[in-house]
């Protein structure tokens, strides 16, 4: 991926090669501004590849689609519009050329329902906690039935709490839907307790997947259960090491730029 620029071509991705199988759980993770939401919006179709070709499900991505759903770090729902009528857009845009107001309102029940909102189903954003109104934006994704859910650093804005409970609702939503997910997060612990394998994107510019790291825990996982399992604290340390070592190559780089002080004779 290259972005044009005042002082000419940025390349942001080089030579980016990855498969993610149905029902995985991807992660990302790397330092800021590595390119790993560059990669997630150019999956869903919002950035157009400068070279190279995307395939969601066989078929070449060539635009946003609703068999990609995104959720935002930003929950993005219209302030004006009550849960179930945020979530309906989204089944409209769907489902609306074949099925009646009854069955798009339906689906729009069940999305909530299963991110455990059923009674703020008639509430405003500005009613809610932002915690609940993650979970509505979370809901009107997998309302769309989505091949691929697409999350850039969903609980980044949350308190600790708050994200730990959303954590383990996602873990069981995406249990209960089988749904193949595809998150950025800086949280290195939340990219080892969600997921099947944590993509370590290499600093940019020119960035590409450095590592692949295959996190062998058996689901339902159980936060508290995992403090002191061996498995969970290998693959926490070996994400925790590519990310220190990458940054003191930066900061090595960075020192060797440096002028080198000159002292005058006396």
């Amino acid at each position: 991926m290259q972005f044009e620029t005042k002082r000419g071509p940025f390349v942001a991705l080089r030579e980016v090669n990855l498969a993610i199988q149905k029902g995985e759980f991807i992660s990302i993770i790397g330092h800021s501004g590595c390119g790993k939401s560059t990669v997630l919006n150019l999956v869903a179709g919002l950035l157009d590849a400068s070279s190279g070709t995307l395939l969601c499900a066989g078929r070449e991505i060539k635009g946003p689609g609703p068999d990609r759903a995104v959720v935002f770090q930003n929950h993005s729902l219209l302030p004006w519009l009550t849960c179930t009528q945020n979530v309906l857009l989204a089944v409209e845009q769907v489902f609306g050329p074949k099925e009646g107001r009854a069955q798009l309102l339906e689906r729009a029940h069940a999305a909530l329902d299963l991110v455990h909102l059923g009674h703020a189903r008639d509430k405003y954003p500005h009613e809610i906690s932002g915690g609940m109104k993650q979970r509505v934006g979370i809901a009107r994704a997998l309302a769309m039935e989505p091949k691929a859910l697409l999350m850039d650093e969903p609980f980044g804005a949350l308190d600790a709490l708050t994200r730990a409970h959303l954590q383990d609702e996602l873990m069981r939503i995406c249990a209960a839907t089988q749904s193949t997910v595809i998150m950025v997060t800086h949280d290195v612990d939340e990219a080892v307790l969600l997921s099947d394998r944590i993509v370590m994107m290499t600093n940019g510019p020119a960035a590409t997947v450095g590592e692949i790291l295959s996190v062998d825990l058996p689901r339902p996982r159980d936060r508290l259960a995992l403090a002191d399992d061996p498995t969970y604290n290998h693959c926490r340390h070996a994400v925790l090491k590519f990310l220190y070592e990458k940054q003191r190559k930066v900061e090595d780089i960075s020192e060797a730029r440096k002028p080198k002080a000159t002292s005058k004779a006396a």
